[in-house]
């Protein structure tokens, strides 16, 4: 589900009322752990955490008119949904994020390449959410996706 919202606000207060503490909640744990660089906007009618134009003019390559996505967060109908290209692009992240799971969550991780889907959204690990988004400078994305674009 795609929304028409312009703002991060504005995403946040379209949604309906069981869901707006928790994606405020993601937010926030996202927010206060984002290396500096990044910035929040709306990517793709979700919540987006990107590499700004500014530090990376070439944008995305899908669409250079885009900047470069690294989180996005959004409120699907049967589930929250974390995206995060560095566990789609760190085969070594990917295994740290895979092994800590269990330690702060009781449900069974549900994941695709970059999704990370919660289904209770009572039991979303917001300590672990935290510490992964730290775990990847803006310099170290940019240096992983030209790595992997050139491949």
């Amino acid at each position: 589900m795609q929304s028409t919202a312009k703002t991060p606000s504005e995403y946040v207060d379209s949604l309906p009322d069981e869901r707006k503490n928790v994606i405020e909640n993601i937010r926030k744990t996202i927010l206060d752990n984002l290396p500096k660089g990044f910035e929040e906007t709306i990517s793709y009618g979700m919540l987006g955490y990107v590499v700004p134009h500014s530090i990376y003019p070439s944008g995305y390559h899908c669409d250079p008119k885009t900047p470069l996505p690294f989180i996005s967060v959004a409120s699907q109908k049967n589930f929250i949904a974390v995206y995060h290209m560095g566990i789609y692009a760190d085969e070594t992240l990917l295994n740290w994020f895979v092994a800590e799971y269990p330690k702060h969550c009781k449900t069974k991780l549900d994941m695709g390449k970059s999704c990370i889907r919660f289904k209770k959204v009572n039991d979303i690990p917001l300590d672990l959410l935290g510490q992964l988004v730290t775990k990847m400078t803006v310099q170290d994305w940019i240096s992983l996706y030209e790595n992997n674009l050139k491949q």
